[in-house]
């Protein structure tokens, strides 16, 4: 369950204009796709049917039955939402107090990052192998995903490799495409500081250790399966050198895109 406070119960339940049972200008229709959108839960499953089941009540058992990172995962996509539209004067604060305790609820979640575990290209089950990642961690449950994690992170690595014309041979260790992939990165300027390149160096050395957690110590084969607080500690890294890199990836492809921008009108004969 999550751990909103009363105050914040409240807070959200006046920006939500959830006292006549009603949340929003949702439908029961548009409220249970909208839902299903955001954490893939099922709002009219009998799960969440408390106190007449109107939209209101079933958000209330929402927020009561889910954990801090699925309830932060729909709320903070209502409150954007809300903002679409733009927030009136009047609500400003109270708005501000929500999203202030959706941030909350996401530091305290036992992998913060976890949603940088999302597919880098389109191909056919990546998207479902890494909703299996995160649903390791929404369940509370990290040793059972510690192999799809590790497969997720080949995938992705892989991926990133092709982009920037690095060779991905199927028996080129893991650990070497991401050392080629982080030269890559330096000589093309993408990272600035010595700090973030032995960072990013270091991840190497881990990610050969990774490959041992999985093939020893994982659901991957008949082992004794790693502890709680250790695969906590793997997917914390793992996902927060994924959204770095996602960072970087983002900020090259803008660049790129200006520089055509600004070549195109170059172009122009006047």
């Amino acid at each position: 369950m999550s751990d909103l406070s009363n105050i914040e119960k409240r807070s959200f339940e006046r920006l939500f204009r959830m006292g006549d049972g009603y949340v929003l200008d949702f439908s029961n229709r548009t409220f249970e796709e909208f839902i299903l959108d955001s954490t893939g839960k099922s709002i009219y499953d009998s799960t969440y049917n408390r106190a007449g089941g109107s939209k209101a009540n079933r958000l209330r058992a929402f927020w009561s039955i889910e954990p801090n990172f699925i309830v932060a995962k729909l709320l903070g996509d209502l409150l954007q939402y809300v903002a679409e539209p733009g927030v009136k004067s009047e609500h400003k604060q109270l708005y501000d107090t929500c999203r202030r305790a959706v941030q909350r609820l996401l530091l305290s979640a036992p992998v913060p990052e976890i949603e940088a575990i999302t597919p880098n290209t389109a191909e056919k089950g990546f998207d479902t192998l890494a909703k299996s990642v995160r649903e390791a961690i929404e369940k509370n449950e990290p040793e059972s995903g510690i192999d799809r994690l590790h497969t997720f992170t080949v995938k992705y690595m892989r991926v990133l490799c092709q982009k920037h014309g690095i060779k991905t041979d199927k028996d080129k260790p893991h650990h070497s495409l991401v050392g080629e992939y982080v030269k890559r990165l330096k000589m093309d300027g993408y990272i600035e500081s010595e700090m973030t390149e032995r960072i990013l160096k270091s991840s190497i050395s881990t990610l050969e250790a990774f490959n041992r957690v999985r093939n020893d110590q994982s659901f991957a084969h008949d082992n004794t399966i790693l502890n709680y607080n250790e695969s906590i500690l793997i997917f914390n890294n793992v996902a927060s050198a994924i959204k770095f890199l996602q960072s970087i990836e983002t900020d090259e492809s803008e660049t790129v895109v200006k520089n055509e921008s600004e070549s195109s009108w170059d172009e122009i004969p006047f």
